[in-house]
């Protein structure tokens, strides 16, 4: 079984394209088959080098490793031209002379008439060059009879010919059209599976024209659902759609946006969290559904929540570290973010979010919430936070039991709640009235900060 994924590079690479991506991927990876990386770069008008860097860093970020490539089409130009000559010399291609103007006002005639504005054949049996023209090169296309499309996920589909016109297979600058070129491409690479969105279910009759003409074997076809908004209208970056890249550097794992997008039109069962490894197990187009997945950004980040909280914390602070340094926050070792990132992980639900959560451990210049300030650091919380300030001068380094107790005692001694001081030394070490357990911010701080802030916040009592 060999798969491939050919995108073409004229822009970032998105979540449609991703899932299509995936989907190829974890099919080969699912039977031990070989996956391809094609880049259709025959678009020398929108093709660019950045996009196709975008594109390898988004396939790599995801972990979608191919057997073979980046192919590039425009390396293979005689082999298209090759093509083209067979096609020419067996009567089944011909030159077209008609300009661009010509085809345009033809095709807007057949509008006001109400015909459908498919090319008119006027060039199919010439027999003779046009003089000082160039010349488009034209498939000649069976116009009676139907063709049939098997496709693996939408079912049997007919298509009659005569709705079909010639299509232009080679440019009249030399170069191939998308049908022909990722045609001779899937061919002679020996693709056997053809997985793509069915917003090529047209291309598809065409294609399969071209495959008959040669000679060569069919693939199987399966056309994906599109994706859609909430609004059930096409994905656009009005729903949340961007592309790949810019989901890592929102803060979202690889691994989350991979299961993420598997189930954009795939279930096994109930189950919603995947391994990658369950998912190279368990994917099949069986499971594919026929009709438009809508895209959650709301369960996006659900799921990118439950990864987080399941990631090593080793392995989250080496994730969370670029979020910090583009802040200019320095730890003061990876073992220390670690010990950050555990009590973090609970509330953020991704990295861009831990990032804003953990600046306090950084820096004690933050900016104090106004009403947490006027609720919890009162003035008659002030001689408490001066016992909590001299017991802990007198202290050692303690744990976070040791300072449960130290807070205990306090408390009783001053007939107050704990919480009452718990909250009026949250606020006063990390300037908000919610964060991670105020006993293991003391520790993870460490004596010198805690003591520093703490005066810190008694002077302004």
């Amino acid at each position: 079984m060999i798969l491939r994924f050919a995108p073409s590079p004229t822009g970032f690479l998105h979540i449609g394209g991703a899932r299509t991506a995936l989907f190829n991927w974890l099919m080969a990876r699912n039977r031990g088959g070989r996956f391809i990386l094609r880049i259709e770069d025959t678009d020398q008008v929108r093709s660019t080098k950045e996009s196709i860097d975008a594109i390898l860093d988004s396939m790599t970020w995801l972990g979608l490793d191919w057997d073979e490539g980046p192919i590039y089409q425009t390396d293979r130009l005689p082999i298209y031209r090759e093509h083209v000559d067979r096609l020419l010399g067996e009567g089944k291609a011909y030159p077209c002379y008609c300009t661009p103007e010509e085809l345009e006002e033809r095709r807007q005639r057949a509008l006001k008439e109400k015909r459908k504005p498919k090319y008119d054949g006027l060039c199919r049996d010439l027999q003779n060059p046009v003089p000082g023209r160039a010349s488009a090169i034209r498939f000649k296309a069976p116009r009676q009879g139907k063709t049939v499309l098997h496709d693996l996920i939408k079912g049997t589909i007919e298509f009659d010919n005569e709705e079909l016109d010639d299509l232009i297979i080679l440019r009249s600058d030399g170069w191939p059209t998308y049908n022909f070129s990722a045609m001779v491409d899937d061919a002679t690479m020996g693709i056997t599976h053809v997985i793509r969105g069915d917003d090529h279910v047209n291309n598809t009759p065409r294609q399969i024209l071209l495959y008959q003409a040669f000679g060569y074997p069919l693939p199987q076809f399966a056309h994906v659902p599109m994706i859609l908004g909430a609004d059930k209208a096409r994905l656009s970056k009005r729903h949340g759609a961007t592309s790949v890249m810019a989901y890592k550097e929102m803060g979202y794992l690889p691994q989350a946006l991979v299961n993420y997008l598997v189930r954009l039109g795939w279930s096994h069962g109930d189950q919603e969290v995947f391994t990658k490894e369950e998912l190279t197990q368990k994917f099949s187009l069986d499971n594919v559904g026929k009709s438009a997945a809508v895209f959650n950004a709301e369960k996006l980040l659900w799921l990118n929540g439950v990864y987080i909280r399941q990631e090593k914390p080793e392995t989250l602070a080496g994730l969370l570290l670029p979020f910090l340094e583009s802040r200019g926050l320095k730890p003061r070792s990876m073992a220390w973010l670690a010990e950050v990132t555990k009590t973090l992980r609970e509330r953020a639900k991704t990295l861009l979010e831990m990032a804003d959560q953990a600046e306090f451990y950084f820096r004690d210049d933050f900016q104090t919430d106004e009403k947490a300030q006027k609720k919890h650091l009162t003035p008659n919380i002030k001689e408490p936070l001066e016992i909590l300030l001299a017991r802990l001068e007198a202290t050692p380094e303690v744990d976070e039991k040791g300072l449960e107790e130290i807070f205990k005692d306090i408390a009783e001694a001053k007939g107050l709640k704990l919480g009452a001081i718990a909250q009026a030394a949250r606020v006063a070490l990390t300037g908000k009235s919610v964060s991670p357990g105020i006993y293991e911010v003391m520790r993870i701080l460490g004596k010198e900060e805690v003591l520093k802030r703490l005066s810190k916040a008694i002077k302004k009592l």
